[in-house]
């Protein structure tokens, strides 16, 4: 299958259908909370959701493999391995918003092919919201390309940031707190919607101190069709064919970027100082 041939828009559909009927009900009615070994809060939710993209892919005949949050390292890396072409899916993004009654989670989808992300998207259940993206077209919410996304960024001192501090080196988290280039902040503690919502004009700045690639990697196809620029720390790109968690820099325009990253650089940690978060 190659990315021309999938069947988008009944995905699209589909991802609507499971955000109604898997995590909506869940979420109204309250849900059974566990954690992973690492921590992190897990949920029936979450199984349910996967388990339907999945049933959802293979309704939609494409039979190419699924690379997961839920799914344990080894068989993640399997994927990165040996598959071609996957797809790449965080079924609730957001598990700990959901859990504790935030109306702010999503499901992401995404297909990597090689080393290139062809398809992005990512439902908002409760907004009833679905941004999606195809590496060869806009992005798009609800089918249409969003207002604020043709509208121009302020100046950096004017700016709306998404800022999750979690794993930000300390001597850039304090400068952040003591002396912000922008004007003001935000976490709302989903990352694919974060991204999403960068893309689509509803902030101008995001900082995340290490992400999974689940977390990010249709938000950096949407971002990049938006006409944003991103890159981690280093100016490497945020998206890259592996399992490390990296930091991510963004911003609405490639201008901006250029002196949101400038800024963040000259507050970084010296090297070797033995900084961190």
């Amino acid at each position: 299958m190659n990315g021309n041939s999938i069947p988008f828009s009944a995905l699209l559909e589909g991802l609507r259908t499971i955000g109604r009927e898997e995590l909506l009900p869940r979420f109204a009615s309250g849900t059974r909370v566990d954690y992973k070994a690492d921590g992190s809060v897990i949920t029936p939710a979450d199984h349910a959701a996967d388990s339907a993209v999945r049933h959802l892919l293979r309704d939609c005949g494409i039979d190419e493999p699924v690379l997961s949050e839920e799914q344990d390292e080894p068989e993640q890396q399997r994927v990165l391995d040996e598959a071609p072409a996957f797809w790449l899916l965080d079924p609730l993004d957001g598990t700990s918003n959901f859990a504790t009654g935030l109306p702010f989670f999503a499901i992401s989808l995404a297909r990597i092919e090689g080393q290139r992300v062809t398809h992005g998207a990512t439902l908002d259940p409760v907004r009833g919201e679905l941004f999606s993206v195809t590496e060869d077209g806009p992005l798009l919410l609800d089918g249409s390309e969003p207002d604020t996304a043709a509208t121009a960024p302020p100046e950096i001192r004017r700016c709306i940031a998404l800022v999750d501090y979690k794993r930000v080196p300390r001597t850039l988290g304090r400068a952040l707190l003591d002396a912000a280039p922008f004007a003001s902040q935000r976490n709302l503690g989903a990352c694919a919607l974060e991204w999403a919502w960068l893309a689509a004009g509803r902030a101008d700045l995001y900082l995340h101190g290490g992400q999974a690639l689940w977390d990010s990697t249709a938000g950096t196809l949407m971002l990049e069709r938006a006409g944003g620029a991103m890159a981690d720390l280093s100016g490497a790109p945020v998206f890259r064919r592996d399992l490390a968690r990296r930091p991510a820099i963004a911003a609405r325009t490639p201008q901006l970027q250029a002196v949101w990253h400038a800024w963040i650089t000259e507050h970084l940690d010296p090297p070797g100082s033995g900084a961190s978060a």
